[in-house]
């Protein structure tokens, strides 16, 4: 009885540790060492595959640093048309595409002090770009009058549009 208390004991320990050290310490082997990706708590969900600021002004600084405009996303995750929008944004090609080589990406579940991010209220989903020479793009909006930045899983066609304004715009004005 001695023995078969003391494997018990011994078990629960190694399941522990294994439980413990957790699903990260076995894809940390599987990847490259050079590969320099974000993590994917910095994606939330909208796409793995693009490298995410963690912060509004690391945004800003990487922006004008690349020449490349900056996009916000402001998002929660128990809001029902923010994850809608979530998924048509992850699930169109030509918009990740864009994401991951025209843009500086930014998704904020919480709000920023800076208030030119905030120009018509604070709600959810909202897209704001902000080109290099950090002024906010207060003529690329959605298609609603009362929240001029909002945008919709329907409006995925609109967002995409408007993602090819901020990056001509950016050419034309720099």
């Amino acid at each position: 009885m001695s023995n078969l208390s003391l494997s018990l004991v011994v078990v629960l320990a190694a399941v522990s540790v294994c439980l413990a050290r957790g699903p990260a310490s076995t894809k940390a082997a599987k990847e490259p060492a050079n590969e320099k990706r974000c993590p994917p708590s910095l994606s939330r969900g909208w796409a793995d595959e693009v490298n995410w600021v963690q912060t509004y002004e690391e945004g800003l600084f990487k922006s004008r640093k690349s020449n490349r405009p900056l996009m916000v996303i402001h998002h929660l995750e128990e809001c029902q048309f923010s994850q809608a929008l979530k998924k048509a944004f992850a699930a169109n090609e030509d918009i990740q595409k864009m994401a991951r080589e025209d843009f500086v990406m930014l998704n904020l579940v919480f709000e920023t002090n800076d208030k030119n991010l905030q120009q018509d209220g604070q709600y959810v989903p909202r897209i704001i770009f902000v080109d290099p020479s950090l002024t906010v793009r207060g003529d690329i909006v959605g298609k609603y009058s009362n929240r001029l930045y909002t945008y919709e899983d329907g409006d995925i066609d609109r967002l995409k549009a408007n993602m090819e304004k901020a990056k001509i715009l950016v050419k034309v004005d720099l």
